[in-house]
């Protein structure tokens, strides 16, 4: 049976972990609120430009432009991927990567080649320490995100699809649903797919649109952008995400603290007390030995 000293120490150690998980709870909060605000800015635009290109797509043909055609025959295929940096996130981290491994093993059963660009730590140690195709990998740089990089990445996907290196490009991202719900999400992103509805409302809805110069002329011009708007979206809503989920996660952790030192202490108080009836047992007998002397 544990001392009650050993269970002083027990108790202690957790009320420090407690301490630790308090604080990073504190910490993810504070991150929530600066990127939840930076989210909830670009999020409408985004949606916008989506559905602003998919109206724009559904009136032209698809071959006015090469990043709209689907080509016959699909050899190659890329996966852009999100995950965190750091852990403690809950599942967070591991329901990405499930959907990236179901996704490599659909690709595989097509006879296809697939190719991974992944961003965040915890993707890319997983993924490399398995032998999975890497193309590109990148770490430590959601605070460091700006349109240059976005263009950046945009450009080379969009330079190796005009150049046959790869037939489609998909990307996996945590969407941010409320705070105690973030859903993984696959987009496919090149080629862009125009917008899915039936003919008379595509036709009511896209007729309030009027363009000039001419809707294939802007959409040539804004394709590129739609790719890059959907990426950095992506990135918006994985960090969003991944603060939400690390700050629940660190909650419950904090609670779960506190139930253990509740039980420890109840543990310790019923140590003691036995040691204290059988302190007063021995007392009480020694004094009966006394008297019978």
């Amino acid at each position: 049976m544990a001392t009650l000293r050993d269970i002083l120490r027990k108790i202690g150690a957790v009320k420090k972990t407690q301490q630790i998980t308090r604080a990073m709870n504190m910490v993810a909060a504070s991150k929530l609120r600066s990127t939840q605000t930076r989210m909830q800015n670009f999020t409408p635009y985004a949606a916008k430009f989506h559905d602003l290109l998919g109206h724009l797509s559904g009136r032209i043909d698809p071959g006015a432009h090469s990043l709209m055609i689907e080509r016959d025959n699909i050899y190659k295929v890329e996966l852009l991927h999100f995950t965190a940096d750091k852990g403690l996130c809950g599942s967070f981290n591991n329901n990405s990567i499930s959907w990236a491994k179901r996704w490599i093993d659909e690709q595989k059963k097509k006879g296809r080649e697939y190719g991974l660009t992944l961003v965040g730590k915890k993707g890319k140690d997983y993924f490399k320490k398995r032998g999975f195709n890497i193309i590109n990998s990148y770490i430590q740089i959601y605070e460091e995100v700006d349109i240059s990089f976005i263009n950046h990445m945009t450009e080379d996907f969009i330079r190796r699809y005009m150049y046959g290196e790869m037939d489609e490009l998909y990307v996996i991202y945590t969407t941010f649903i409320s705070m105690m719900q973030q859903e993984p999400t696959l987009l496919k992103l090149i080629p862009v797919e125009p917008l899915q509805n039936n003919g008379n409302n595509i036709e009511k809805q896209t007729s309030e649109y009027l363009c000039e110069p001419g809707a294939e002329d802007l959409l040539i011009q804004l394709l590129p952008k739609h790719i890059g708007v959907q990426i950095l979206n992506a990135f918006l809503q994985n960090q969003v995400s991944e603060n939400a989920a690390r700050m629940a996660a660190m909650d419950n952790a904090t609670k779960n603290c506190k139930e253990i030192v509740n039980d420890l202490t109840l543990i310790y108080n019923k140590a003691r007390q036995a040691a204290i009836t059988a302190e007063l047992m021995d007392i009480v007998s020694g004094a009966e030995a006394i008297k019978k002397a």
